[in-house]
């Protein structure tokens, strides 16, 4: 999926749907237009892709000094005198993220930076597990493969499952889905279905936590959503890569020399102050170090920033109904990322990720060696091992040292292997930017498209229309922002590709409208 083989869709999903960008010139002619990416997150780098491909003179503009967004590293020396890179922690790459892996295509045509996992392993503290290799990927058969595979089912907890009520499930189609269910949290709705209750902690609470938000704030919506995506709509299946380096040396720095080579301008380690219109037309963004004009502006930035530059442009944007949403978004709660350098090995057979159910805070481990070749190094050299725990949904009052030590004594009833090990040293990343899917708040999230045609949003808070969630929404409306600019100047858009948009069974279709009218 690049610039010249738009339409290549990169899957095993034959039903995977292509979304056409505007046609026109493939580059500019003339004098180029000069848009501001404001924000080097994955969104950011996928406008200014589409952007610098077609010969738009693109600067980003990103506070940290590393680009990736909430992907991005930075190097720390550990105390044995190590140089390693620190990050927000583990992220899956999904198959069914067609355009965030068809971005990474720009540098690793064959994607050879990226492994796959074996498994997708979940462990709840009673004893129960689930997977997904031996799963089937193509639906119904992975529904019902999941099923029977899985020891959270019963044939009698399928007969108390309400079908009436889970059938917007089997056809999830954008917005739709949120009319139907935007009004209830995704934990009412598993009660709704009457969900066997060890699957619902399980599965889908692991699944819901991935938002970073807790089941009974998230809306149902987002987690029919994801089911879709994933599980029904999606034949990819639910197993995923990862990077085999860290995220810098893997993916960004790669892509930012592709970008510079198309001519952009990657300013890292430069916050925006403000945006303001220009006389004449255009706009000036202004940094710490002076401004700059140009055309067009591309916010794609978290929620925090969004809300800090709209707060402080009182004239970008002039539509007082737009800037009140923004400025009611909210983000979820803190999140706690725990990297730990222990002195000896956990078992050989720990995998390379688990997602847990159960233990406390805890909402999954990682043993870096198992993928990673940076930590793989430091394990070879050092005996040690690399384990990082997440903890999505902290309460915000919580005791932050309290919640650290507690994933730790989870990590010890869980692997009691590092009860004895030394921790040579350790890193503790607390976050709270990460955007909140409240019930009911999908209509005030903003769009691609504002009210003003020379600015567009992107991210993985902006609805698109298209059924992308996560580092895949914010890929997919980066590609959008851009191909609303690009439409502007009557130059040719990306062609994207999304997991089939409906359901796929006419039979259920129908039932699920005749049922949902």
């Amino acid at each position: 999926m690049n610039g010249r083989a738009t339409a290549t869709r990169h899957g095993r999903d034959r039903r995977a749907h292509v979304v056409h960008g505007p046609q026109g010139a493939p580059r500019v002619r003339g004098t180029a237009p000069r848009v501001a990416v404001i924000g080097g997150g994955i969104a950011g780098l996928a406008a200014a892709t589409a952007l610098a491909e077609r010969g738009v003179h693109v600067t980003v503009y990103e506070r940290e000094h590393q680009l990736g967004g909430r992907l991005r590293g930075w190097p720390e020396e550990l105390a044995d005198g190590s140089t390693i890179t620190m990050s927000r922690g583990f992220h899956a790459f999904f198959r069914q993220y067609y355009n965030l892996r068809g971005l990474l295509r720009r540098t690793d045509p064959a994607l050879r930076t990226l492994r796959g996992l074996p498994d997708y392993p979940l462990r709840h503290s009673g004893g129960l597990q689930d997977g997904f290799a031996r799963v089937p990927r193509t639906p119904p058969w992975s529904a019902l493969g999941f099923a029977a595979l899985s020891p959270t089912f019963g044939g009698r907890d399928l007969t108390r499952m309400n079908a009436r009520a889970a059938l917007p499930l089997l056809d999830v189609r954008v917005p739709d889905i949120y009319r139907r269910l935007d009004h209830l949290s995704a934990w009412e709705f598993l009660e709704r279905i009457r969900f066997p209750r060890a699957a619902h902690h399980l599965a889908f609470e692991v699944f819901s936590r991935s938002f970073f938000a807790d089941p009974r704030h998230l809306s149902a919506a987002e987690l029919a959503l994801m089911f879709h995506i994933y599980f029904l709509g999606s034949s990819e299946g639910l197993l995923f890569d990862v990077p085999r380096e860290p995220f810098p040396a893997a993916l960004w720095e790669p892509l930012a020399r592709y970008l510079t080579g198309h001519g952009a301008d990657l300013r890292t380690g430069r916050a925006v102050e403000h945006v303001e219109p220009a006389r004449g037309g255009g706009f000036h963004v202004v940094t710490g170090d002076g401004r700059q004009r140009c055309d067009a502006v591309v916010l794609a930035l978290d929620v925090n920033g969004l809300r800090h530059v709209v707060g402080q442009s009182p004239r970008f944007v002039d539509d007082a109904a737009w800037r009140a949403r923004i400025m009611g978004l909210g983000t979820a709660p803190p999140f706690l990322v725990s990297r730990l350098w222990l002195d000896r090995r956990v078992a050989p057979d720990r995998p390379g990720f688990l997602g847990t159910s159960g233990y406390g805070a805890l909402d999954n481990v990682s043993v870096l060696e198992r993928w990673e070749g940076e930590a793989a190094r430091w394990s070879a050299r050092t005996g040690g091992s690399v384990v990082e725990l997440h903890a999505y949904a902290v309460d915000p009052a919580a005791d932050r040292a309290a919640e650290q030590r507690g994933l730790l004594a989870q990590l010890h009833r869980l692997y009691p292997e590092t009860r004895d090990a030394r921790i040579v040293d350790a890193r503790h990343a607390w976050h709270a930017d990460c955007p909140l899917f409240p019930v009911g708040g999908h209509r005030n999230r903003p769009t691609v498209r504002t009210p003003d045609p020379a600015v567009t949003v992107a991210g993985d808070i902006v609805r698109s229309g298209l059924p992308v969630a996560l580092m895949e929404r914010a890929a997919t409306t980066g590609f959008l922002a851009a191909n609303a600019l690009l439409e502007r100047w009557g130059l040719r858009g990306q062609t994207l590709w999304t997991v089939p948009v409906r359901g796929r069974t006419a039979a259920l279709r129908a039932l699920n409208r005749l049922v949902g009218d």
